[in-house]
C-alpha cells in the first residue's frame, strides 16, 4: 500500500466545538463512567503486584531488585509499546484499540495467576506491558479530541481518579487476599474484576465523533516528534512525567519492604491497607485539574511538586504517623501533578495529540521502570534513607522545572498548528499560529 502523508486538518469551527462533550451532559457522565472504569482496570492490573513483592521474594528466593521486575518489566515494555499505539489508533480508531487492550489484558492477568514458576510469571507480565499499552495513551487522546476545552481538566481528572481507585483497589485487594489465600488467588481476582470493568467500558463509552482515520508515513511520524520536541514546553512536561511516576512507584515499591521488617513488622494484609492512601487521588486529580484549568496550569504545577517533596522528607522519620502523613502528601501531589501535566500536554500538542500523549506516557512509564528498579540498589545499599535521598533529589528537580514553566506564555485559544502543517508545510522551528510559544 502506498504511504501517504496526513492531510492538514482545518482549525475547529464554532459548530464543531458545540458537538464536543461538555460537563453536565449525559454524554459527559457516560464518558466519565467508561474512562473511570478503564483507568480502574488498567491500574489494578499493572500495580496489583506491588504489595506482593515481599511474597515473591519469599516464595521464589529473589532479591528486592529482582522482585521489582514484576512491575518494572510491565511498565518498561508498556512505555516503548505506546510509541506505536498512537500510530495504530490514528488508523484504526480510538475506541476499538481501547476495547481490545482491556479485554486482552484482563485475560493475561487471569493467566498470570496460574503461572507455574517465576520465569513464566515474568513472561506474562511482559506480555501485559504490550497488551495494556492500548489504553493509557489512547484514552488521553480520546478525551482531548472529544471533550470540550472548558471540560477537559475535570474530564482528565476523573479519568485519573479512576486510575487512583484502581491503583488503590488493586493493591489493597491483592494484599488482603494474598494474606489469607495466597498471591495466586489475589491476582486471579484482579483479572475477574478487570473483565467486569471492560464490559462496563464497552457499554458506556460514546463512539468518537471527531476522529477520522489518518495515515502518516514513518518519515512524517519522525517529523511530528521533532516538531513536538521543538515546542518550548512539551519536552519539560515529558520530563515532569518521568519524575512524577518514577518517584511515586519507587516510594511505594520499597515502602512495602520497609514496613514488613523490624521495627514495624507489618503483615501482608497491613501492607495492602497502606495503599488505601490512594483514596486521596480520587479527589486530588479532578480538584487540582479543575483549579489548573481555571487559574492556569503553570501557576499550580509547582504546588504538586512541593507536596511531593514534603511527603518524601517526612518519610525520613521513624514514626508511623509521620510516614503515613508523608505518604498522603506525596500521593496527593502525584495525582494532582499527573492530572495537570497530562491535560497540559494535550493542549500544547494540538493536531499531534496522539503522538504527544504517547511520548508523554513513554517518559511517564519509563520513569516507573528505570527508577522503580534503580531504587532497589539504593535500598540494598543504604536502606530507606538511601531511597528517600534519591527521591528528594528527583522531586527537587521536578520542582525546579515546574517553577521554570511558570514563565511559559499561555497558548492562544484559536490559532494552532496541525499535524499536516508540521509534516507537509514549511517549518522554521516555531509552529504556525504561535507567537513566542503562545
Amino acid at each position: 500500500m502506498r504511504k501517504q502523508s496526513l492531510v492538514p486538518s482545518p482549525p475547529p469551527s464554532e459548530s464543531s466545538a458545540k458537538n464536543h462533550i461538555r460537563h453536565g451532559t449525559r454524554s459527559f457522565r457516560n464518558t466519565s463512567l467508561a474512562l473511570f472504569a478503564a483507568g480502574f482496570a488498567t491500574f489494578s492490573m499493572i500495580y496489583c503486584v506491588q504489595p506482593l513483592m515481599p511474597a515473591f521474594s519469599r516464595e521464589y528466593g529473589v532479591a528486592a531488585t529482582s522482585s521489582a521486575l514484576s512491575l518494572s518489566l510491565t511498565t518498561g515494555i508498556l512505555a516503548f509499546t505506546m510509541l506505536l499505539v498512537g500510530n495504530w489508533s490514528d488508523r484504526l480508531g480510538r475506541k476499538p484499540i481501547m476495547v481490545w487492550s482491556l479485554f486482552m489484558s484482563a485475560f493475561l492477568v487471569l493467566a498470570t495467576g496460574f503461572a507455574p514458576n517465576w520465569d513464566v510469571f515474568l513472561l506474562a507480565r511482559a506480555l501485559l506491558g504490550i497488551s495494556i499499552s492500548g489504553l493509557p495513551a489512547v484514552a488521553m487522546t480520546y478525551l482531548n479530541e472529544e471533550v470540550h476545552a472548558d471540560s477537559i481538566g475535570i474530564g482528565m481528572g476523573l479519568y485519573i481518579s479512576g486510575s487512583a481507585v484502581g491503583g488503590m483497589s488493586g493493591r489493597l485487594v491483592a494484599g488482603v487476599l494474598a494474606n489469607y489465600w495466597g498471591w495466586h488467588v489475589a491476582i486471579v481476582s484482579i483479572g475477574v474484576i478487570s473483565l467486569i470493568a471492560a464490559v462496563l467500558f464497552v457499554r458506556s463509552l460514546p463512539d468518537s465523533l471527531h476522529f477520522s482515520p489518518q495515515h502518516v508515513s514513518w518519515n512524517g511520524r519522525v517529523q511530528q516528534i521533532r516538531m513536538l520536541f521543538k515546542d518550548s514546553g512539551l519536552p519539560w512536561l515529558f520530563a515532569e512525567g518521568f519524575f512524577l511516576m518514577g518517584i511515586f512507584v519507587t516510594f511505594y515499591n520499597y515502602l512495602t519492604y520497609r514496613l514488613v521488617t523490624s521495627p514495624y513488622d507489618f503483615s501482608q494484609a497491613q501492607v495492602g491497607l497502606i495503599f488505601s492512601v490512594y483514596g486521596v487521588g480520587i479527589f486530588s486529580s479532578p480538584v487540582m485539574g479543575h483549579i489548573a484549568g481555571w487559574v492556569g496550569r503553570r501557576k499550580v504545577l509547582w504546588m504538586a511538586f512541593a507536596l511531593v517533596i514534603t511527603g518524601v522528607l517526612l518519610s525520613f522519620a521513624g514514626a508511623v504517623w509521620a510516614i503515613m502523613l508523608g505518604t498522603i502528601l506525596l500521593t496527593f501531589g502525584f495525582f494532582g501533578g499527573h492530572s495537570i501535566v497530562s491535560s497540559w500536554v494535550g493542549r500544547r500538542a494540538h493536531g499531534a495529540k496522539a503522538q504527544a500523549a504517547s511520548l508523554y506516557l513513554f517518559f511517564y512509564y519509563l520513569g516507573s521502570a528505570v527508577l522503580g528498579s534503580s531504587g532497589g540498589y539504593f535500598y540494598s545499599g543504604w536502606g530507606w534513607d538511601g531511597v528517600a535521598g534519591l527521591l528528594t533529589f528527583l522531586a527537587a528537580s521536578g520542582l525546579l522545572i515546574a517553577w521554570k514553566l511558570r514563565a511559559l506564555p499561555p497558548l492562544t485559544s484559536i490559532s494552532s498548528i496541525t499535524v499536516g502543517e508540521a509534516v507537509n508545510g514549511p517549518y522554521n522551528g516555531k509552529p504556525h499560529g504561535y507567537q513566542n510559544a503562545r
